[in-house]
C-alpha cells in the first residue's frame, strides 16, 4: 500500500524559501509510469496544481509558479521535495503531495504552511 507523507516547517517568513519533503513508502518513486505531484489549497480557495516530477526525473510546473518553483528528488530516500522561493502571505496554504497520473490515486494528508513575519 503506497503512502505519502509531507513534512517541513509550518511557518515561513516572507521573502524566504518554502521547503517541503514528501516521503513515499510502499512503492518506488522511480517506478515506470508514475508521477509525483505537489498541489496546494489556499484558505477558502480551490486546489492548485503546482508541479510534478515524473519517474524518470523530469519536471513540469504551472506557468504562474514556474519561475520560483523547484521540485527535486532523492531516490536513495524515496523522497521528492518542493522549494518555493520568495514567498508572500498569498502562498499560505495546505500543501499536498500526490501520486498520478490520470488523477491522483494516493494523497498525503497535507501540511499547513503559513507565510508570516
Amino acid at each position: 500500500q503506497v503512502q505519502l507523507q509531507e513534512s517541513g516547517p509550518g511557518l515561513v517568513k516572507p521573502s524566504q524559501t518554502l521547503s517541503l519533503t514528501c516521503t513515499v513508502s510502499g512503492g518506488s518513486i522511480t517506478t515506470s509510469g508514475y508521477h509525483w505531484n505537489w498541489i496546494r489549497q489556499p484558505p477558502g480557495k480551490g486546489l492548485e496544481w503546482m508541479g510534478v516530477i515524473v519517474y524518470d526525473g523530469s519536471t513540469y510546473y504551472t506557468p504562474s509558479l514556474k519561475s520560483r518553483t523547484s521540485i527535486s528528488r532523492d531516490t536513495s530516500k524515496n523522497q521528492f521535495s518542493l522549494q518555493l522561493s520568495s514567498v508572500t502571505p498569498e502562498d499560505t496554504a495546505v500543501y499536498y503531495c500526490a501520486r498520478g497520473p490520470w488523477g491522483y490515486d494516493t494523497w498525503g494528508q497535507g501540511t499547513q504552511v503559513t507565510v508570516s513575519s
